[in-house]
């Protein structure tokens, strides 16, 4: 089965370091762009009456090449990056398709010079991210109040209060409240606890140095990143 790409996701996530491990967790903006092929807005129509959406979309950062040998176990971060499970027991990108899906809210539909264009908050997406579909979610369908999830519900999700100085909100303005939400879920490697190490990623037009002791999360710097870098 050969897979097209309908459409790339812009938002702020410009590398996998610092993305939200599910999707939900913060109210950052992402926008849908289709392919030239897929620029109909009939092909919306109606979807302006549902809250959420599922997206289908590929690992395309992942590493893999798709002539790496099966790997049946890996170490998801939820518990430590340590210990060993069945791999269609996780959410891994390492999978044999690397195939993603997500759950995100629909904000509105707009008409662009790109042709129409979804937004959507929530996405645990990378920038540039190929959407190989889009398909309504149905509330008495799809969730299910008497669902476990496994070793998930024995780990207790961890939350970090992440200080941001006056200035620092100041360079980043209204981008400075989803940082705040997507420092907050923890970035690092689960098995890393040194409050010493200082840690870099890119959001946005920004990289980003940050500690962690304990529960708290310290920006140290926030710079702009260079057009030439961009």
């Amino acid at each position: 089965m050969n897979l097209k790409t309908i459409a790339h996701i812009r938002n702020m996530y410009k590398e996998k370091f610092g993305i939200p491990r599910q999707s939900g967790l913060t109210d950052m903006v992402s926008k849908i762009v289709f392919e030239k092929e897929f620029r109909d807005i009939n092909a919306l129509r109606g979807l302006e009456g549902f809250s959420h959406l599922w997206l289908i979309w590929g690992f395309s950062k992942n590493g893999e090449d798709g002539d790496e040998p099966f790997r049946p176990t890996v170490r998801p971060p939820r518990l430590g990056g340590n210990t060993r499970v069945g791999v269609f027991a996780t959410r891994s990108p390492f999978r044999p398709n690397p195939l993603g899906l997500s759950s995100v809210r629909l904000k509105q539909i707009i008409e662009t010079d790109e042709g129409p264009v979804i937004e959507v908050l929530g996405a645990d997406l990378l920038d540039g991210t190929p959407i190989y579909d889009i398909k309504p979610y149905l509330a008495s369908f799809d969730c299910h109040s008497d669902a476990k999830s496994g070793f998930v519900d024995k780990n207790e999700f961890r939350v970090l209060k992440v200080i941001l100085s006056d200035e620092q909100k100041a360079i980043l303005g209204q981008d400075a409240a989803i940082l705040e939400q997507t420092l907050s879920q923890d970035p690092r490697p689960q098995y890393q606890d040194d409050p010493d190490r200082v840690y870099g990623m890119r959001f946005s037009d920004y990289e980003i140095r940050f500690t962690v002791r304990g529960d708290v999360l310290t920006v140290l710097e926030v710079s702009r990143v260079s057009p030439e870098a961009r």
